[in-house]
Order: C-alpha cells, then sequence, then structure tokens
C-alpha cells in the first residue's frame, strides 16, 4: 500500500512538471527561454513518471528497462536543446529582453 501510493505520487508530480513545460513553452517570450522551460520541467516530469512506473513493475528487470530510459532522454535532450540554441544563434535570433522604460 505504501509503494502503491508513492507510485501515484510520483505519476501526479510528473504530470504537473509535464504540464508546466507545457505552460512554459506557451507562454515564454523567446526561443532561448523556451528550451530551458521543456529541457528542466520535462526532464524531471520525466523521471518521476518512470520512477512511478518502475515502482509498479512486476520484476526487477522491467524497472531497470523502465529506469534506463531517463538518462537516455537526458542526452537526447541536452543534445537537441543545444543544436536549436546554436542553429537560432547562427539565424541571428536574439535572447529576449526586458523592456524598463
Amino acid at each position: 500500500m505504501l509503494l502503491d501510493l508513492a507510485s501515484n505520487l510520483l505519476l501526479l508530480a510528473g504530470g504537473f512538471f509535464f504540464c508546466a513545460g507545457t505552460v512554459g513553452l506557451l507562454r515564454f517570450p523567446d526561443v532561448y527561454t523556451r528550451l530551458h522551460a521543456l529541457a528542466k520541467a520535462d526532464n524531471l516530469g520525466l523521471g518521476c513518471l518512470l520512477a512511478g512506473l518502475a515502482l509498479k513493475a512486476d520484476s526487477l528487470v522491467q524497472a531497470i528497462k523502465l529506469l534506463a530510459i531517463w538518462p537516455l532522454v537526458l542526452v537526447a535532450s541536452a543534445v537537441v536543446g543545444y543544436a536549436i540554441a546554436h542553429r537560432a544563434d547562427q539565424l541571428g535570433i536574439t535572447p529576449w529582453q526586458r523592456d524598463d522604460r
């Protein structure tokens, strides 16, 4: 019962972080801040979801397979985030600057 509670809390936390990343994607003003919101919130959300699912797994092998997904996605997210930011810089997209008039 305690294991189910922990698993459900992790799954809810993961869903919350995915929603927060989506709000950041929709609300932030430029590509750099949007990348930051997605990279942080979605990676944390995925980690919580995978940990919650690993707690519900039938065997240790399934749990390890689920947990092995997270580092792979972390690496892929970092590489893709860098590539997008680098391309935005090449295209001359400047970071958003606050208007303090």
